[in-house]
């Protein structure tokens, strides 16, 4: 898997795309408010193209974002988020890497100048995971401590990295994994969408291998199901059993949050040109 961090610069009107490789999917959802909390501030979206132009150019989309702040600020943060994110992403002229960045940008702005205009929404934000399926590649763009996962060839592998304090803490050597768990400052997240006037997302990219699955979640699944538990969910149960499975875990779990998940699997990527699987 490779990190994108290249700038981003705005290019001229991408020329039409042929359609060499088409992702078959089957996608399942499910989302819960939770066991504590009084409204959802979770958001999850999905596009998938019906015309061929769209579908080569810019793929399937999924998004799942986690709001934050109070007076259900956070609840019209994630909305706002996934809804400029989505509308950006698909009408942008730049490749696919500039159009995500762009994407996140434009659902940065809108976010920070609705909370600076209402003072009741002032400092509100939104976790921000996406995956695209292009061709035969996957791109992801990540904000936040939301996270995608894939599971390939019976192996479980968080593909995005946290944007939280101890997240931080662990890489820099300054801290264990095990005592990241274990902190009260587990959840402070560093990098979000709207709280600040500009945001850098995490871009990485893959090629798709017929069978895997990519599971898109809030925290609020992480917070109460662990890795091992995610493996043997989506290893033993289709698209929309295991959404539901997950889901209720985190609830069985304690509930402490919103709980989402995204599931995604990649049924074959069917080679349109040479007219393979």
């Amino acid at each position: 898997m490779e990190e994108i961090t290249a700038e981003f610069e705005v290019q001229a009107l991408v020329a039409p795309v042929e359609l060499r490789f088409r992702p078959l999917v089957s996608v399942g959802a499910k989302t819960d408010m939770g066991r504590v909390r009084e409204n959802n501030e979770d958001k999850h979206e999905f596009f998938i193209p019906e015309t061929e132009q769209e579908l080569a150019g810019k793929g399937l989309l999924f998004v799942v974002c986690d709001g934050m702040g109070g007076h259900e600020a956070g609840q019209i943060a994630s909305e706002l988020a996934t809804k400029t994110f989505i509308d950006v992403y698909r009408n942008h002229t730049s490749e696919t890497e500039g159009a995500l960045r762009g994407a996140v940008a434009a659902a940065n702005r809108f976010v920070h100048d609705v909370g600076r205009s209402v003072q009741a929404r002032r400092g509100m934000g939104s976790t921000l995971s996406s995956l695209i399926l292009l061709q035969d590649q996957g791109f992801i763009a990540q904000v936040g401590d939301s996270r995608v996962y894939r599971l390939r060839e019976g192996e479980l592998q968080q593909l995005t990295i946290d944007h939280t304090w101890v997240e931080e803490t662990v890489r820099a050597g300054m801290m264990s994994r095990e005592a990241a768990e274990a902190s009260p400052y587990r959840h402070m997240i560093t990098r979000a969408i709207g709280p600040e006037a500009d945001v850098i997302p995490d871009i990485f990219q893959m090629t798709l291998m017929p069978g895997d699955v990519f599971m898109l979640c809030s925290d609020g699944v992480t917070n109460h199901v662990e890795d091992p538990d995610i493996h043997q969910i989506l290893a033993n149960h289709g698209p929309s059993e295991a959404a539901w499975k997950l889901v209720g875990a985190a609830l069985v779990g304690g509930g402490s949050d919103n709980a989402t998940v995204v599931v995604v699997r990649i049924d074959d990527v069917v080679d349109v040109v040479g007219g393979t699987g």
